[in-house]
């Protein structure tokens, strides 16, 4: 009898073991989602060179954005789009600003 005490002792060791690291993890991965700057609504990559002119506008969380960027607002990404500046093939920044000819 004594040793399926034990035996009993071991698990619930092992259990509350693994509940601790469970919750620690997520402690740690909440933190992290705090501390993470939000995602940009647009973004504009910039060229290499003088003034680093844009080149082309991306939705906040495209993968496909350069990492020469500058974030930009709803305004100013609508008027950089009607100035020329291309919209991303990947995430199609155009349609999400309602700018489709």
């Amino acid at each position: 009898m004594h040793h399926s005490i034990v035996w009993h002792a071991m698990w619930l060791q092992r259990i509350d073991t693994k509940i601790d690291a469970v919750r620690q993890r997520e402690a740690e991965r909440e933190h992290g989602r705090r501390r993470r700057p939000p995602v940009p609504d647009w973004i504009v990559e910039l060229g290499i060179g003088t003034g680093r002119p844009p080149t082309q506008l991306h939705a906040g969380d495209c993968y496909a954005a350069g990492k020469r960027r500058r974030t930009v607002g709803r305004d100013e990404a609508r008027r950089l789009l009607t100035s020329g500046l291309p919209a991303c093939t990947h995430c199609h920044p155009d349609q999400h600003l309602d700018m489709l000819d």
